[in-house]
């Protein structure tokens, strides 16, 4: 559960592969197709979505380890996610992770540092200042392969995307380990909605018998 957790604060007859424009810069190279379906993700995000998330475990032969679902509110840059009997809650600068068993929410600062696997948004809204972008292959079926390799050392070597090219919805993202062991996250019921910034703040007061452990 940790580890899930620590990971989200979260996306086949294939026809010959479609050779992206390549632009070489002081910065290295940079793939147009990619970033242009990229963009389309970003305008996803620009709006208040929801959607829920698949995340699967596998090691190195890709045998399934754990499983977990969560749905997931979204509003620019503020997400709420319940799995579990848990519920993790940002409001653009504070998280809270909400153990409903354990009657305990940890507040922490979100950190503006790096990504946050678990949410697909943080990873598209400033993605060219984190990963370099390479488009891979279009299926027949309209969907697009992008790879993202970080640009500085992570404990992953790649981040897939696979990403409707019509309407630029993530529909899976995997996190590629350097032991083969991957994170997989399937993303359904992607949806425009409208939600209240009260969803994204965890309130003590509503629940008076929680007790919060603030690690600001």
């Amino acid at each position: 559960m940790k580890k899930f957790v620590l990971l989200f604060t979260a996306f086949f007859a294939v026809v010959p592969m479609a050779w992206s424009q390549i632009t070489h810069t002081a910065a290295g190279a940079t793939d147009k197709m990619a970033n242009e379906t990229l963009r389309k993700v970003q305008r996803q995000f620009s709006q208040s979505v929801s959607f829920k998330i698949s995340m699967t475990s596998t090691d190195s032969k890709q045998q399934s380890l754990s499983s977990q679902q969560a749905t997931v509110f979204y509003d620019n840059g503020k997400y709420w996610m319940s799995f579990d009997n848990q519920e993790l809650m940002c409001d653009g600068t504070t998280v809270w992770h909400w153990n409903k068993p354990a009657k305990e929410v940890t507040v922490s600062a979100l950190s503006t540092d790096d990504v946050n696997l678990l949410n697909p948004a943080s990873i598209i809204k400033n993605y060219s200042k984190y990963f370099r972008a390479k488009h891979i292959r279009t299926e027949n079926d309209g969907l697009m392969v992008i790879d993202m390799q970080p640009l500085s050392g992570k404990s992953y070597h790649k981040i897939r995307l696979i990403v409707d090219g019509k309407t630029g919805i993530i529909k899976s993202m995997e996190v590629h380990k350097y032991d083969s062991s991957r994170e997989i996250y399937r993303v359904e019921n992607f949806k425009k909605v409208s939600v209240k910034a009260s969803l994204f703040v965890f309130d003590t007061k509503q629940h008076p018998d929680v007790e919060v452990i603030d690690m600001r």
